[in-house]
């Protein structure tokens, strides 16, 4: 064989360049290949979209985690902020009573019954001094106008000194704690025109 020949022959064998085949694939492409690179493309949207709800979600549940947060720590600042107020409410009664002891008039009572109210007195003010540590204080709003958030109008009294709707009288001491009203005041107010 010629040289010639050998050539055209190894030409024959020889196996065919990777590139030039997919240059032939890319230049024209055949259904099968179309049909394949258009579910492709249909699998790539569905797939960006999936992604994009579950940054969505993941979003909407960093959110709610957050909020419920703010929540939570407003409800343990409120609690921490009121949480004498069951024991308070259970004192006042006590106060009162303390208070009805010490109206009582000194001058006529005995030099030991005397000694005694001044232990009361005493004894009263301290309870008071632990009360005000504790943020609570008193309701009583006499000579000034009647104020619902604050007190209970129980009675009414015609006086002239008086305009109408100011409190005459505290019947009953209110007591607040912080900023919350724990139990309000019993007054009289004055109503110059009673219909």
């Amino acid at each position: 064989m010629t040289d010639e020949v050998k050539e055209q022959v190894k030409k024959e064998k020889a196996p065919v360049n990777n590139k030039e085949k997919k240059k032939d694939v890319k230049a024209n492409p055949s259904n099968k290949d179309k049909g394949e690179i258009k579910q492709l493309k249909e699998e790539n949207l569905a797939l960006k979209k999936q992604c994009e709800e579950l940054v969505e979600k993941v979003k909407l549940a960093q959110a709610e985690l957050i909020n419920y947060r703010k929540r939570k720590d407003d409800e343990i600042s409120a609690f921490k902020k009121y949480c004498n107020q069951d024991i308070i409410t259970d004192l006042i009664p006590v106060i009162d009573n303390f208070e009805r002891a010490i109206k009582l008039d000194d001058n006529d009572l005995t030099d030991e019954l005397s000694k005694f109210l001044t232990g009361f007195k005493m004894m009263y003010a301290s309870l008071m001094e632990v009360l005000k540590k504790y943020g609570v204080t008193e309701i009583s709003r006499q000579g000034e106008p009647f104020d619902s958030n604050l007190e209970e109008a129980l009675m009414t009294d015609n006086l002239d000194n008086y305009e109408d709707d100011v409190v005459t009288e505290v019947l009953l001491k209110g007591y607040k704690l912080i900023d919350r009203v724990i139990r309000p005041a019993s007054v009289k107010i004055n109503k110059q025109t009673i219909i």
